[in-house]
C-alpha cells in the first residue's frame, strides 16, 4: 500500500507564493498519477493540478498560469504564486493507480493579509 505524506503549507498574503510537497512511501508502479486537491470550508474537495508518471499536465482553470506541478518517481510538488485568497483551504496530495488511491492527511494553505 502506497503511502503520501504532504508538507509545505501555511499562512501566506496575498500575492505571495508556497511550494507544498509531498512524498511517497511503499511500491509505487506506473503508470500512476499524483496530483493535489484542496477542500474549502462548506465546498466539495476538488482537483487543483495532476500529472501523470509521464510527465501529462492537468490545472484547474483557476490556477492555470499561477500554479506549476512537477514530480519525480516518488515526489510530488505544487508551486503556488500569486496566492489570491480564494485559493485558501486543506490541500491533499493523491497518489492512485490501478491497485491503489491513497490520500495524505492535509495540509492548511491560508491567503490573508
Amino acid at each position: 500500500q502506497v503511502q503520501v505524506v504532504e508538507s509545505g503549507g501555511g499562512l501566506v498574503q496575498p500575492g505571495g507564493s508556497l511550494r507544498l510537497s509531498c512524498a511517497a512511501s511503499g511500491t509505487i508502479f506506473s503508470p500512476n498519477t499524483m496530483g493535489w486537491y484542496r477542500q474549502a470550508p462548506g465546498k466539495e474537495r476538488e482537483v487543483v493540478a495532476t500529472i501523470s508518471s509521464v510527465g501529462t499536465t492537468n490545472y484547474e482553470d483557476s490556477v492555470k498560469g499561477r500554479f506549476t506541478i512537477s514530480r519525480d518517481s516518488r515526489t510530488v510538488s505544487l508551486q503556488m504564486n500569486s496566492l489570491k485568497p480564494d485559493d485558501t483551504a486543506v490541500y491533499y496530495c493523491n497518489y492512485r493507480n490501478t491497485w491503489n488511491n491513497s490520500w495524505g492527511q492535509g495540509t492548511q494553505v491560508t491567503v490573508s493579509s
